[in-house]
């Protein structure tokens, strides 16, 4: 019913774009020849602006075919959709708060760099870049902990809720009444009578079968303040992008996050696809203070109350902390700016590679580039992992995924499928001592469609404990062959297809 509800507010937008669409079909007939020789111009003018655009490979052959096979819908599709300029109005939105809280937060210099530099000038190099195209910092690990369930990470949830003093930020992708969202909602009501102020974002999308306006309702009655991201209020340019991060950071002294989102099968109180694996974390210290400026940075973009920033996000300290446990990077991927943040820090990643690279992952669509770095490091000789789910959630992704099973199989890459169930987790490790824990799947709409957020640990302890998870739930996946995918005279024609059509799932 909640879906249906959506739906049917949503219709009339629908409607009215067939209607367009129908009226310009309708001029076309009757001014045929100088509709052809606009829409023509048109045409030529999208596809020489794609071909020499800085863009992924693969999404620009969608749109390329698209524009060719169907001239005016597929120049009015891209013009609405695949276009960058048509996510103005959130760019706006983001660059007016992110300028405020920078005033809080100029932190970023080279002073840590300079030491991994001393160990690990490569990585240094990368961090380097990612630290100064998101501008957030590179900080000591002062106290991390890596979760291997989602059911052990929602445990320390509940406990360290039941610990605000000052305020709690919540911000999910999916959110779904049952026994894991509503025992941390009955903790932040409570807190809410003690003085705690509560704050939840939610993907108005991501949620849309399972979060009703009732329920944002009843949450706000409980004086928990609530705001929906880019909600579905007419078709426009801004649908595409959607508010993939989760994180909850508490008192801005300890931040969680990772793939979990807040719903019961997240936790395996609910079986839809065998055993649920996900992954998490938290960390505390200036590393949480990273996370409470990415929440407060999209609360004032978003929300017609904006927090008052000297109140929730006092000035970042300084890296004075003597912590021996490595460093860790944490940043947001934002698909209204033109760098593909975790797109590039996985190719690196990859291409600096000495022994190892294991990733696990629900989907695999990569683009050319990311491909390529997989390819490279398999065939010079490290040992490449991907823990895929054995029981996949949605079949047509599961089967375009598979698609680039045997190019990676071809170079060297092990592709592994969990036996018993559905892996959701989003994490890699490099060489033993780099790890990357986040809310990135290998697929399109992670790497240049989605916001999500991502955390780069360096040399701390818990990289061992992710390791140890890898090879545990490796031991319960079955390592795929080549004799194992299917092959046929027109299999090949069917993986090209897909993969064209990638970039839209």
């Amino acid at each position: 019913m909640k879906l249906l509800a959506r739906i049917l507010i949503v219709l009339p937008a629908i409607l009215i774009q067939i209607a367009w669409m129908s009226f310009l079909v309708w001029l076309a007939d009757g001014l045929t020849e100088i509709v052809d020789m606009i829409v023509a111009i048109a045409s030529f003018n999208y596809v020489l602006y794609i071909v020499t655009k800085k863009d992924e490979g693969s999404y620009k052959i969608l749109w390329l075919i698209l524009i060719l096979a169907f001239p005016l819908p597929g120049t009015f599709l891209y013009w609405c959709y695949g276009n960058q300029k048509s996510a103005k109005p959130i760019r706006k939105k983001l660059d007016s708060s992110e300028g405020e809280i920078k005033v809080y937060s100029e932190v970023c210099n080279d002073e840590l760099i300079n030491k991994i530099s001393e160990e690990n000038p490569h990585l240094a190099t990368v961090l380097a870049r990612t630290q100064r195209e998101t501008d957030f910092p590179v900080v000591r690990n002062e106290n991390a902990r890596y979760f291997a369930l989602g059911e052990e990470m929602h445990k320390c949830m509940l406990e360290e809720l039941k610990k605000a003093k000052k305020f709690i930020f919540a911000e999910y992708f999916i959110v779904e009444n049952g026994i894991m969202w509503d025992s941390m909602v009955n903790i932040m009501e409570q807190k809410v009578k003690e003085g705690v102020e509560v704050y939840f974002m939610y993907d108005d999308v991501g949620s849309i079968s399972t979060y009703s306006r009732r329920n944002v309702k009843d949450l706000k009655s409980k004086g928990i303040k609530c705001v929906s991201f880019n909600p579905i209020k007419f078709l426009s340019g801004t649908l595409n992008y959607r508010d993939h991060r989760k994180m909850l950071i508490i008192d801005g002294e300890i931040a969680f996050s990772g793939g979990v989102n807040l719903a019961d099968e997240y936790i395996n109180k609910k079986k839809k696809y065998g055993h649920w694996k996900d992954i998490g974390f938290y960390v505390k210290g200036a590393a949480a203070q990273v996370y409470a400026r990415m929440f407060v940075e999209f609360w004032n973009a978003f929300s017609k109350e904006p927090l008052e920033l000297s109140k929730y996000f006092p000035p970042f300290p300084k890296n004075t902390t003597q912590s021996d446990d490595g460093y860790v990077l944490s940043y947001y991927d934002s698909p209204v700016r033109f760098e593909t943040y975790s797109n590039d820090l996985y190719v690196d990643l990859l291409y600096h590679s000495k022994k190892t690279a294991w990733f696990y992952t629900p989907y695999l669509m990569l683009g050319e580039y990311l491909l390529e770095a997989f390819v490279k490091a398999a065939e010079r000789g490290v040992d490449v992992r991907i823990i895929m789910p054995g029981i996949p959630d949605k079949k047509l992704v599961y089967r375009m995924s598979r698609g680039y099973y045997k190019t990676l199989m071809d170079a060297g890459v092990k592709i592994y499928e969990y036996t018993p169930g559905f892996v959701h987790a989003k994490g890699c490790i490099i060489d033993g001592n780099i790890a990357t824990v986040g809310t990135v799947n290998l697929d399109y709409r992670s790497l240049f469609l989605h916001f999500e957020n991502n955390s780069v640990f360096y040399k701390s302890e818990m990289i061992k404990d992710f390791e140890e998870d890898f090879l545990k739930t490796q031991s319960k996946a079955t390592l795929r062959t080549l004799s194992d995918l299917k092959t046929g005279d027109f299999r090949w024609y069917i993986d090209g297809i897909l993969r064209i059509f990638a970039p839209l799932c």
